[in-house]
């Protein structure tokens, strides 16, 4: 057994050190948006060396014209908590252990009795309330800007489009309540809203959305969790092919919503398995939030505000299990 576990970790490594020679390797070749058969769907607006799409346009003059918006000073979290129990897609799972290092049997360390706890998180990191980055969805292995899943996905981390390269984000942020447009205090599963709904909402609101904005859905779905996780977790409201479309031609720099997966499930007829997440993520650079908490900011009625995040730098990662912050 041990000789195996052996060969095994030595057959790890060395997949690894290939894995990363080809990385450099490619380093010395065309930019995959650069190649010859590189499809026209995935190339960047930001040029063939771009890796953070709509992240380009988090400019200092958006900074300044969201802190503009900022008149009360009242911050609201956008993150929920992360345990064991939090509904996840699919076979996604969370734990954490506690440890005290060195301090065995109540030990402490050192003249002065020092003791400390650490914590170990085990997981997947598209848990929770998270932000989802570029290298986490393609379309028959090609990614964001025509980056090819043999070219960057490694075991070890991404080699290109991992969620370390993402800006801080400090900019206007929008958020629409899908339940008063439909007059539901959760929106019912299966339910799309696509450019038809969103416009009038964002008129009902006397909002408009922007280049560079954030758009949040509020749809009351997070309400399920610890109630209905089953039901949470199964299906949802959300947004429509045709809605990501036109969020992409306003250049937005993120979509979210208080759902687990933002596009709405089961998916409209004839639009394919989380396509709006390839709409958005592969062919227009534009982030994805999930389970964000907007029901406070709905309650007090803003519509805009100072969006405000700062994913962890996590080299090579594909999310981000966040906590932004709405100001206003």
């Amino acid at each position: 057994m041990r000789l195996k576990t052996a060969m095994w970790h030595v057959a790890l490594l060395a997949g690894l050190a290939i894995g990363t020679a080809t990385a450099a390797d490619n380093d010395n070749e065309k930019l995959p948006a650069q190649a010859p058969d590189a499809p026209e769907w995935c190339q960047s607006d930001w040029g063939p060396a771009d890796e953070i799409g709509a992240a380009n346009l988090l400019t200092e003059e958006r900074a300044l014209a969201a802190a503009e918006l900022v008149t009360r000073g009242k911050v609201y979290g956008l993150g929920g908590e992360t345990s064991a129990d939090t509904p996840a897609y699919g076979s996604r799972s969370w734990s954490m252990v506690i440890t005290q290092p060195g301090q065995a049997g109540g030990a402490s360390i050192g003249p002065s009795d020092t003791v400390f706890n650490d914590d170990i998180h085990m997981g997947y990191v598209g848990t929770g309330s998270q932000i989802d980055g570029l290298g986490h969805i393609g379309i028959d292995n090609v990614y964001y800007n025509c980056h090819h899943a043999s070219d960057f996905v490694q075991a070890d981390g991404l080699t290109a489009l991992g969620i370390h390269q993402l800006p801080n984000f400090v900019t206007r942020g929008v958020v629409l309540d899908m339940t008063e447009y439909y007059d539901e205090t959760i929106v019912p599963e299966g339910t799309a809203f696509n450019r038809e709904e969103i416009e009038a909402q964002a008129e009902a609101q006397g909002v408009e959305i922007r280049e560079g904005d954030v758009v949040l859905f509020h749809t009351g779905w997070l309400e399920l969790v610890g109630e209905d996780d089953e039901r949470y977790i199964t299906a949802e409201p959300g947004l429509g092919l045709e809605g990501a479309r036109y969020l992409a031609e306003r250049n937005v720099v993120a979509v979210g919503a208080d759902t687990w997966g933002l596009e709405v499930i089961p998916f409209e007829e004839g639009v394919g398995v989380f396509e709006v997440h390839q709409e958005l993520l592969a062919r227009n650079g534009i982030y994805i939030l999930e389970n964000m908490d907007s029901a406070e900011l709905v309650a007090d009625g803003v519509s805009e505000f100072m969006f405000v995040l700062g994913a962890p730098r996590f080299t090579g990662g594909v999310q981000a299990i966040v906590n932004p912050t709405a100001i206003r």
